[in-house]
């Protein structure tokens, strides 16, 4: 059963329950997405944006006043797991919901998220049910820290149920699990940071739930604006933080297995046939380079 919210009365009249929940979100070139995110809200829940040195600043910092979120602002992009923690050490409510700004909140999301919550104490973090841009699922059902066994099978499970790992484009954590190990781990910039969290909510704090009746639509890899030059610069990244991950939750033979994928990436005829994927690929085997290296 649902627990009641906090209620209260001013001169006889009854105030509105305090938010349960605060929405962070970090943001990076994002105005194309950010206001159809911020429309989702319900009102009255806080939300705190977090900005690593935007381009559009100017415009981020007035949708921000008239949308009343905080803005957190940056001077250069300190990543995607750092801005998160900034954003919800700003956080005073119960949970924290941390959303991409290219995702949006379907009617009812949060109150079921909120109510699921209370369904399951047990739970230390869960993800409600993703929609594509296409409208198709978008279920994170395996991660390269876990082995294959415990990988799930595609599309949606058909009811509630305990995950491996969660995504993190819409993750609803309670504040004090979070707090306890310690947030998003700061030494990964981009990709994994997400797997990295799960794993130490599930060891610390309790299983990692899905959500059927929740629903969230996710525009995938809409949050920035897409370029060569971004996509090499995120290939990078993953490169190295799949070596750092895979080493931190000892993994065996973490760079031998991250090495053999960038280069049957690069042998690919796909990629030799492709300058945009060729150039992607091997910033994805430089980063791995870079972690082998100690960079």
């Amino acid at each position: 059963m649902a627990l009641p919210r906090e209620t209260g009365y001013c001169f006889g009249i009854m105030t509105e329950p305090a938010p349960r929940t605060t929405i962070v979100s970090v943001c990076y070139n994002s105005m194309g997405v950010l206001p159809q995110m911020l429309a989702s809200v319900p009102v009255g829940v806080p939300v705190v944006l977090v900005d690593n040195a935007s381009n559009d600043r100017a415009a981020l910092l007035a949708l921000a006043q008239s949308a009343g979120a905080q803005l957190v602002e940056n001077d250069r992009n300190l990543g995607f797991g750092v801005g998160c923690n900034q954003g919800a050490v700003r956080a005073t409510t119960e949970f924290i919901l941390f959303l991409n700004p290219d995702a949006r909140l379907d009617q009812g999301a949060l109150d079921g998220l909120e109510q699921a919550m209370d369904r399951y104490p047990e739970a230390s973090a869960m993800n409600p049910r993703l929609t594509d841009g296409a409208g198709h699922p978008y279920f994170k059902r395996r991660s390269v820290l876990l082995p294959r066994s415990r990988w799930l099978a595609k599309g949606w499970p058909v009811q509630d149920c305990t995950v491996p790992v969660l995504s993190g484009a819409a993750l609803m954590v309670r504040r004090t699990g979070f707090e306890m190990v310690g947030g998003f781990d700061p030494n990964i910039f981009l990709y994994h940071e997400d797997d990295d969290l799960s794993l130490r909510l599930v060891r610390d704090c309790g299983p990692l739930m899905f959500i059927r009746a929740a629903s969230v639509h996710h525009m995938e890899g809409r949050s920035t604006v897409r370029s060569p030059q971004s996509a090499a610069l995120k290939a990078r990244h993953m490169g190295w933080s799949r070596v750092y991950a895979a080493r931190k939750h000892g993994q065996r033979f973490a760079l031998t297995r991250a090495l053999a994928g960038a280069v049957g990436q690069l042998l690919s005829p796909a990629t030799v046939l492709s300058r945009r994927k060729r150039a992607k690929h091997l910033a994805f085997l430089r980063g791995v380079l870079s972690a082998a290296r100690g960079g």
